[in-house]
This record gives C-alpha cells, structure tokens and sequence, in this order.
C-alpha cells in the first residue's frame, strides 16, 4: 500500500503499518497539495521494485510554491528565503490534472492498483478559516471529477465529512483545536476497515490483535517465570501466524527468522 499526501495520509499509513500491512508512507516526506503527490508518485514509481495493490492520496490544501527563479513547483523549500518563491493557488483543472496524471502512472505501472481519494480534515489556520475552506472546497470537486473519470479504479473516502460532520465535538482534536485526536483517528480507522477490508483481511486483524496487545505488554518482573512463559507462548502464537501468512512484515526484536528486512523498513 503507498500512503502519499498530507500527515493524515501518515496517520493513516502508520496505523496499516501497525495492523501488519505492507506499507511505503510518503517517502518524499508530507506533501499537501496535488502537483507534490503527483510528484512523489512519479518518484517512487521510478524504482523498477515498487509495485502497489492499493494507493491513498490525501489531498491537504491547493496552495503551492513556485521558485520565481525556475517557475516550477517545489514540494518542500528547504527553509530558503520566502522571497525567493511565489505563493499561487491551483484551480480545480490543475488539481485534477496532476490527479490524473498520477493515476495514470498508477496504472501504468499497477495494472489492478485501486486509488483511494481523500481530503485532509485538517484545516489550515494560517489562511484563515474561509479560506481554508474554499482550498478544501477546489479538493473536494477536483476528487469528484477525478472519481467521475475512473470509476473503475478510484474511490473517495469521506474523512473530511466524517470529522466535520460526524465529529462535531472539540474532544475529537488535539489541543490545538485543528488535527483530529487519536480517538478520532481510530474512528476514521474503523470506518475505512468497515468499507474497504474484505472478510480475510478483517480475520487477520482479529487473530492479529491479542498478539500484538501481548507483544506490546511491559511487566513489572521480566525476569520471572511467568514472564517467560507468557513471553514463550506469546511466540509461538505468532510464528503460527507468520507461518499462514508469509507476506507478514515481522519486526527484529521479535527474533523471528526469514524476514525480508527492506520490506520491514519501508
């Protein structure tokens, strides 16, 4: 699964990383606007190795940079000077043409890949609130346009609307009032599960679950025999796992062999 846009799309990615998926979460860094997500699939794509089942690209705001040296679009500024770049607003045409373009590449590249479309719940304070919005607004049609052109392929999944109007309630942010709080996260989590799982996938998480809870115990006396044995059974509990599913990502403390270490870690 690639995870590439804003740092929803990493909140999001971490917790399929969590849950076992085989993740690679925005490799270029945290990009917000489409032209950077288009760019960053363009990238990754280039290592011949990278081939995807599903992508998630998170739409975050439609203002980019643009160095006034080279007129191109930059996906991070390097902490250069702000005179050296142009802040510019794309319109929905914009946003869906590098959409399009990374779905192409997409497919291009994963013929049965399926793209999941999401805009950032997130708002974006330092334009002002209607501004935001109306940033949002141009996402929000340029991801209908886009779901209209490949109904096949893409699919939009409503975070946005389920913050904003499931959600309504400030114990769902974190204390700066703006990113959604872990709970709301989990929630998102289990709507996407509810959606887009099939029935194999939602056993896995199931018999995944205990395991990890008890990989993930600290006790009070490591050292004692219970502990051990706890530990002991906790292990092969998961080697029996990893034994019927052989794609697993397993981690190094674990001790279990045969892991393919660079699928671990990306």
């Amino acid at each position: 699964m690639l995870f590439v846009g804003s740092c929803f799309a990493d909140r999001i990615g971490r917790h399929f990383r969590e849950e076992r998926f085989r993740t690679v979460i925005n490799p270029s860094g945290v990009m917000y606007n489409p032209i950077s997500i288009f760019h960053t699939v363009d990238r990754v794509l280039q290592d011949e190795a990278q081939s995807f089942k599903c992508a998630f690209l998170t739409l975050g705001t439609n203002h980019v940079y643009v160095l006034k040296e080279t007129g191109e679009v930059v996906d991070n500024c390097q902490k250069r000077p702000q005179r050296l770049f142009e802040e510019r607003e794309l319109d929905i045409d914009d946003c869906l043409k590098h959409l399009r373009s990374a779905v192409e590449l997409l497919r291009t590249r994963c013929a049965d890949v399926r793209v999941v479309v999401t805009v950032s719940p997130i708002r974006y304070a330092k334009y002002g609130f209607h501004e935001s919005a109306l940033s949002k607004a141009v996402l929000l049609l340029a991801a209908e346009k886009l779901c209209r052109e490949y109904p096949e392929c893409v699919n939009y999944f409503p975070a946005y609307e389920i913050i904003n109007d499931e959600l309504r309630d400030y114990r769902f942010y974190q204390p700066d009032m703006l990113h959604p709080s872990d709970q709301a996260v989990e929630y998102i989590w289990q709507r996407f599960t509810e959606v887009y799982l099939s029935q194999e996938a939602k056993a896995f998480l199931g018999e995944w679950k205990p395991i990890k809870e008890a990989l993930a115990h600290r006790p009070l006396h490591p050292e004692s025999d219970e502990y051990a044995r706890f530990r002991r059974q906790t292990m092969e509990k998961l080697k029996e796992l990893v034994s019927r599913y052989p794609g697993m990502p397993i981690e190094e403390e674990w001790g279990l062999p045969g892991t393919d270490r660079q699928e671990v870690h990306q």
